[in-house]
């Protein structure tokens, strides 16, 4: 076969082999435009060109199955969060080379970095395996499924574990606090004086806000009322509000900084990745199965437009320089580009490894980042 003719995953592989696990790292060099960090189910991570808007290079995880992902605001240090092993991998982001492992708990999913401290959601009981979809869920409206009477749904969490949200120190290598979440922990936000963390619990369909010193829990926002397994979770950049999706019943809350449910909004089909833009006039939510990245006025929430995408896309992220949205499809095997003003898809970076999710650096507004 002429090399010309391997596939993209089969040269990878060959890569890998002729290189040696301890040196699967081919770096992209810095570039003005930036750099994105692409987590890759069934691979590594890959790496963007923001100034080209290419693939430009692959980081080893050093783990399978990487999903949360996350980088230091200093960009010193790549974080991967490895379902299979149960840990996180610290990472050296301009060598690529592994600095450390960090035990957290069985399927750490979440990530997001404050500082030199990462916040990981693990969900103890988990299998991974989709939850079934309520037969109705209208926004604004109860659950399909819900009260004394009704049967029990089946959902993935089938031993009800409460998961989990570790706090590792990220130079010393050890966690330094688990706070408690609820049953299957997702995304998670902190308050805007940063002494909270948001916590959304899909399987107690709630939203738990635990004070971060000491783990004791401030409130409970309960979404049932307005629908089934809250996923994604993003504070305004003002500070004075908070949105949140609910998978199954393809809504989007809007709560206030006192915590209450204010707003209930309807959207495309499960919505999970959520963030504002920078100047937070519009919230951008990726509806997986709507196959759209929807757009939202936040003064009355009414919506701008749909922007269609691909298969399964969970997360995405602004360009630092916000000329450009990377949506990452993970069953489409790509990342779609998006020019931020016109709203429109420019182009389509091939990634065939299942893409989970990705962060920028430098730090950029998105579902799993934003600029500290």
């Amino acid at each position: 076969m002429k090399p010309a003719a391997l596939s993209y995953t089969v040269a990878r592989a060959l890569l890998g082999a002729i290189l040696g696990c301890a040196a699967y790292a081919v770096l992209a060099a810095e570039s003005e435009g930036g750099l994105a960090y692409v987590s890759n189910q069934a691979g590594d991570i890959s790496i963007i060109d923001l100034g080209t808007l290419q693939m430009s290079g692959h980081v080893n995880p050093y783990g399978k199955e990487p999903r949360g992902i996350g980088v230091t605001a200093d960009g010193k240090l790549l974080v991967v969060a490895n379902r299979a092993e149960g840990a996180i991998s610290v990472i050296d982001r301009r060598s690529g080379t592994l600095l450390r492992h960090v035990a957290i708990g069985a399927n750490p999913e979440f990530v997001r970095v404050r500082g030199h401290r990462a916040f990981v959601s693990y969900e103890p009981s988990s299998s991974g395996t989709p939850p079934l979809q309520p037969s109705a869920a209208v926004a604004g409206a109860a659950p399909a499924v819900q009260g004394p009477s009704a049967a029990p749904r089946k959902d993935d969490d089938e031993s009800h574990t409460p998961a989990h949200v570790a706090v590792v120190d990220l130079d010393r290598g050890r966690v330094v606090r688990s706070i408690l979440g609820g049953l299957e922990t997702e995304g998670i936000e902190f308050s805007a004086d940063g002494r909270r963390i948001l916590i959304a619990n899909e399987a107690d369909n709630n939203i738990s806000v635990r004070d971060i010193a000491t783990g004791a829990l401030v409130a409970t926002i309960d979404t049932k009322r307005y629908g089934n397994r809250p996923r994604g979770i993003k504070l305004a950049p003002d500070g004075k509000s908070y949105v949140a999706t609910l998978e199954l019943s393809d809504t989007l809350l809007v709560i206030d900084a006192r915590y209450r449910v204010v707003r209930s909004v309807k959207t495309a089909q499960s919505p999970y990745g959520v963030a504002f833009d920078s100047s937070g006039r519009r919230v951008f939510v990726a509806a997986a199965r709507g196959k759209v990245l929807q757009v939202f006025d936040t003064a009355s929430y009414a919506p701008v437009k749909e922007i269609p995408i691909g298969q399964r896309c969970w997360h995405f992220t602004f360009t630092p320089g916000h000329e450009h949205i990377l949506v990452a499809c993970g069953r489409s095997g790509d990342i779609v580009v998006i020019d931020a003003e016109t709203l429109e898809p420019v182009k389509h970076i091939a990634d065939p490894e299942t893409p989970w999710g990705m962060v920028t650096f430098p730090k950029s507004e998105g579902s799993l980042d934003r600029p500290e």
